[in-house]
């Protein structure tokens, strides 16, 4: 892995992560799923003239049209629309770290559903989360965070990890762009059927909402979804994958410095051990290194 795949998946991460604290702040001012399908309208259509405009067309290949939906139904509207509503009642940096167990959860549901087989260095790593993640939980829960907001976390958490396990492939076949798009949309247009009947319309409008809203559509909306694609391009999934361990870190350290969420010392210890399990997960997906072969001496000469 060289020097720029490890800047961009620090960056990648660093704007994933950012995107609970941003959406803490709109759903104080705003409905959840109506904000949430606006963005994903805004963001799709936005991605899809960057698309036309590298001269991406709609020839998606069959996988990416299928991955296109799952991603849009599980990702966008279940993860993302869960989060979002989950965030009334619960600060970002505890949600920051629920979501981040979704590898996890991918490993576990791979060892249970699937059958993949675990190496030993993976278990202890989904040993190890499980700890970090009941230590976190415990403690906030303990100081009054809210169980239900808890509980639409993790289900919105085990949704995208059903996503991820159910459509690989999304980023074969070019488009890249065009996919990210269209599946912004499936998002949108699944949340702007539910909103109306679930929640009520009311805003209010403050700078904060404007800008936080700006930077969800530009920054964790498109340049990271754009970024994890270009990356996943360059090393594979695998390896992009195991820079969700730091996830973690920036979503608490984020939320700290913008939200001024308090973060205590146990919470920095579950911090770390979620963060260890995550990079032992990731770690032992990576293929063993090949044998070094020794090379013969050359032969003296006459």
């Amino acid at each position: 892995m060289d020097f720029r795949a490890i800047l961009m998946g620090v960056v990648f991460v660093l704007m994933w992560s950012s995107a609970f604290t941003s959406a803490r702040i709109i759903v104080e001012h705003a409905p959840p799923m109506m904000s949430l399908a606006a963005r994903f309208l805004i963001s799709g259509l936005i991605a899809m003239g960057i698309a036309a405009a590298m001269g991406q067309k709609l020839r998606l290949t069959r996988g990416q049209w299928r991955a296109t939906v799952i991603f849009g139904v599980c990702q966008n509207a279940l993860y993302l629309g869960l989060f979002f509503v989950a965030m009334q009642w619960i600060e970002a940096g505890l949600a920051s770290i629920i979501a981040s167990t979704m590898p996890l959860m991918v490993g576990l549901f791979g060892w249970l559903v699937l059958g993949e087989r675990l190496r030993p260095m993976a278990v202890a790593g989904l040993v190890l989360g499980v700890i970090g993640a009941a230590l976190i939980m415990g403690t906030r829960i303990s100081g009054g965070a809210d169980l239900g907001g808890v509980a639409l976390c993790i289900l919105g958490t085990a949704a995208l990890s059903v996503a991820t396990l159910s459509a690989r492939g999304a980023s074969s076949g070019g488009n890249v762009m065009m996919v990210v798009g269209l599946q912004m949309l499936v998002g949108s247009a699944c949340l702007g059927v539910v909103s109306p009947f679930l929640e009520d319309w009311r805003i209010s409008w403050d700078l904060s909402l404007v800008l936080a809203f700006s930077y969800t559509v530009l920054v964790p909306g498109i340049a990271a979804t754009f970024l994890w694609f270009v990356l996943v391009a360059r090393i594979g999934a695998v390896k992009a994958a195991t820079f969700h361990f730091l996830n973690p870190f920036f979503g608490v350290l984020v939320a700290a410095v913008v939200l001024g969420e308090r973060i205590g010392p146990l919470d920095m210890l579950g911090v770390a051990i979620v963060a260890a399990g995550i990079l032992a997960v990731q770690l032992s997906k990576q293929p063993p290194a090949p044998a070094s072969v020794p090379v013969a001496d050359a032969p003296e000469e006459a």
